[in-house]
């Protein structure tokens, strides 16, 4: 280096922003009294610039709050898990006030929105009795933003989002002393999508091997749910939803209608994979008098007519369903929970305006968060920006990795279960989630091409709402239920 050359700025530290308080809530009963730990943890990363090391600096602070149980001997055998909601761009105040945190959001008992002033309550349904729990906002999510002089978007892909939320994970562990506890991940939505990668990611760049992964409305591959020219798969995979949200909205014919939900999901799912699949793969080779039966039962499953499904070349869009099934009442259905119900200026369209389902959570969650973490929690932020609850990242996310083809993490997670033969999964899904379809998630499993006794690894549970379906107090506490048996098992 010539002596006139200035010497590489020094990458700076920021420390960490965290404000820490105690508390006690009652679950199943027993009285649990825990700390939570609230605010932006820096992300710090080694930094070298034309081979010349820097040193560490801060290139980005996230968002996090931790709850720990205080009552704990052995802190090194009590599990831990990381949380986190999907999008890409949600925060992950989803999980955190509607399910595994110890205090929840109040809503009506199937998850029909209360009048303001919204509430919140004890959460005797926290996973918290069980497992210390972080919840994490990925950069450009809540009050996570990339440190000055970052840019965004090197955080803003699959690959870059698995890299900061595993390498903050690794970070955590550390400064908490906790390397040796049971690690689990639980994700929800896109958040499956990025639990399966992290399974690879912490295990092959941190020799992280955790002890289990928890996917609620799980997408690993995004081939089952994206309607384009020459995609079969979400057509057939989306019919058995589609037919218990015809069931629920009381739209099928007698026969069908009198059936318990079971039953008629049973009896969809095998015309599904037995007939509707064959019609599917023939295409124009299909005869007349096949088709016209194919169409038949399609219109009698969804709830729809036969010239609507002929219309439509035997292959229901997600949009046009939800606008169709309710077309006479003039409403359309949810995306993220098809039991309810929107109104929109034209009835006569394709599509819905926006999806009630989302609605329906958006104000009651928005509004607790912002002031539960800023009185119960004691976290103002300086300056006061806004909480993204959630950010408008998908549309430019950077799929780079998958070019040329579907988003596919399913065989991350199978290499990581086949490597960390120790891994367990459980995979929470629900009948009315148009978002992310149960049958949807059953193909990927089924395909995941493990040996047989790592099958026994995965586990599942079912449930009578929408993609959120905790928002239903009765599937929130079988969840708690569930998950609880998962990590103790």
């Amino acid at each position: 280096m010539s002596n006139d050359t200035p010497a590489p700025e020094k990458p700076k530290l920021i420390a960490d922003e965290l404000v820490t308080t105690e508390h006690e809530v009652v679950i199943g009963g027993q009285p649990v009294r825990y700390r939570a730990t609230t605010g932006l943890v820096s992300l710090n990363r080694e930094k070298s610039e034309n081979d010349i090391y820097q040193g560490v600096g801060t290139v980005a602070r996230l968002f996090v709050t931790a709850y720990t149980r205080l009552d704990v001997e052995d802190v090194a055998a009590r599990p831990i898990t990381f949380a986190y909601n999907g999008g890409p761009g949600s925060s992950s105040v989803w999980l955190h006030l509607g399910t595994f945190g110890p205090r929840r959001v109040v809503m009506g008992e199937e998850g029909e929105p209360l009048p303001a002033p919204y509430r919140l309550a004890d959460n005797e349904h926290s996973l918290l009795d069980v497992t210390d729990l972080v919840f994490i906002d990925p950069v450009g999510t809540g009050w996570s933003r990339p440190a000055e002089g970052e840019k965004a978007k090197v955080f803003h892909g699959y690959q870059q989002d698995l890299e900061s939320v595993g390498d903050l994970i690794r970070e955590w562990l550390g400064r908490e002393d906790r390397w040796l506890s049971p690690k689990y991940l639980a994700g929800e939505s896109y958040g499956t999508t990025r639990s399966a990668g992290l399974s690879g990611y912490l295990q092959d760049r941190h020799g992280i091997y955790l002890s289990g992964i928890m996917l609620i409305s799980s997408v690993l591959d995004f081939s089952t749910v994206r309607f384009n020219v020459g995609n079969d798969l979400p057509p057939l995979l989306y019919l058995p939803s589609y037919a218990a949200t015809a069931w629920y909205h009381r739209r099928l014919g007698a026969e069908l209608q009198v059936k318990p939900l079971q039953e008629l999901l049973s009896e969809v799912e095998e015309f599904a994979l037995e007939r509707y699949s064959r019609a599917l793969l023939k295409g124009d080779r299909l005869e007349a008098d096949e088709r016209a039966a194919v169409a038949e039962r399609l219109a009698a499953y969804t709830g729809t007519s036969v010239e609507f499904v002929e219309r439509n070349n035997l292959r229901i869009t997600l949009p046009r369903f939800a606008k169709e099934l309710l077309r006479t009442e003039r409403t359309t259905v949810g995306r993220l929970d098809s039991r309810y119900k929107g109104v929109d200026r034209d009835a006569g369209g394709d599509s819905f305006e926006y999806d009630p389902s989302y609605s329906a959570i958006q104000e009651p969650y928005t509004a607790v968060w912002n002031a539960y973490v800023r009185t119960e929690l004691g976290f103002r932020h300086q300056p006061d920006i806004t909480y993204e609850i959630i950010a408008n990242l998908y549309e430019n996310w950077d799929y780079s990795k998958f070019m040329g083809q579907y988003v596919n993490v399913a065989d991350t997670l199978r290499k990581a279960m086949s490597t960390n033969r120790h891994l367990r999964v459980h995979v929470a899904s629900a009948y009315y989630d148009l978002a992310t379809p149960y049958f949807a998630t059953e193909y990927t499993l089924a395909h995941l091409g493990l040996e047989g006794e790592l099958r026994e690894n995965i586990s599942t549970s079912s449930y009578e709402s929408g993609h959120m379906m905790y928002v239903r107090l009765e599937d929130l506490a079988k969840l708690k239920e569930e998950l609880a048996a998962f990590i103790l098992s």
